[in-house]
C-alpha cells in the first residue's frame, strides 16, 4: 500500500467515524431540545470533505512519497481535533444546532478562539494536499472551503450570539 493510500484511508476512516458520533448527537441533541439551524448547508459540507479525499485520490500520483514535515504537522492538526471533538462532547456535531439555554462551552480551545475546529479544518484541507505536492488541490479546496465556512458563520454566529449573552 501506498502513503497517499494509506493515508487517504486513514482520513476517509475518521471522516466516518466522525460522521457517525455527529449523527449520534444530533439526534440527542435534536431530541433534547437542540434547534437546527440551516440544515441544507451540511449536505454541502460532507460533498466537499468527500470530493476534496476524491481529488487527491485522483489527481496525486499514487506512488508519490509525502513531505514529511507537512504530513506531521497533519498529524498533530488530528490531536486538535480530537481535542475540540471531546471539548464539545455531545454538543459536537457537523451540523449547526444550538441550545437555547445553555450556556456555551468554553473549555478546551475554546477557551482561546470562537471556532477552533474550522481553523483546523481550514489547515487540514491545505496541509494534506500540500504534504503530497499538490498545491493545487490545496489552493482549490481551501478557496471552496473558505465560501462555505463564511456562508456556516453567517448562520452559526447569530445563533451563538443569543447564547452569549
Amino acid at each position: 500500500m501506498t502513503w497517499l493510500y494509506g493515508t487517504l484511508l486513514v482520513v476517509a476512516a475518521q471522516r466516518i467515524a466522525e460522521l457517525l458520533y455527529a449523527r449520534a448527537n444530533t439526534r440527542r441533541g435534536l431530541a433534547s431540545g437542540g434547534i437546527e439551524i440551516a440544515p441544507r448547508q451540511h449536505g454541502w459540507i460532507v460533498a466537499l470533505h468527500t470530493t476534496w479525499l476524491l481529488a487527491l485520490l485522483w489527481f496525486v500520483p499514487h506512488g508519490r512519497t509525502p513531505n514529511a514535515a507537512l504530513l506531521g504537522l497533519y498529524a498533530l492538526l488530528q490531536v486538535a481535533r480530537i481535542w475540540t471533538i471531546a471539548s464539545l462532547g455531545p454538543y459536537w456535531t457537523t451540523r449547526v444546532i444550538t441550545f437555547p439555554g445553555h450556556p456555551l462551552v468554553r473549555r478546551g480551545p475554546y477557551r482561546f478562539m470562537r471556532h477552533p475546529n474550522y481553523a483546523i479544518v481550514a489547515c487540514e484541507i491545505a496541509l494534506l494536499p500540500l504534504a503530497f505536492g499538490a498545491w493545487q488541490i490545496a489552493v482549490v479546496f481551501s478557496a471552496l472551503n473558505a465560501v462555505a465556512l463564511v456562508a456556516r458563520m453567517r448562520v452559526e454566529n447569530p445563533a451563538l450570539d443569543e447564547r452569549r449573552r
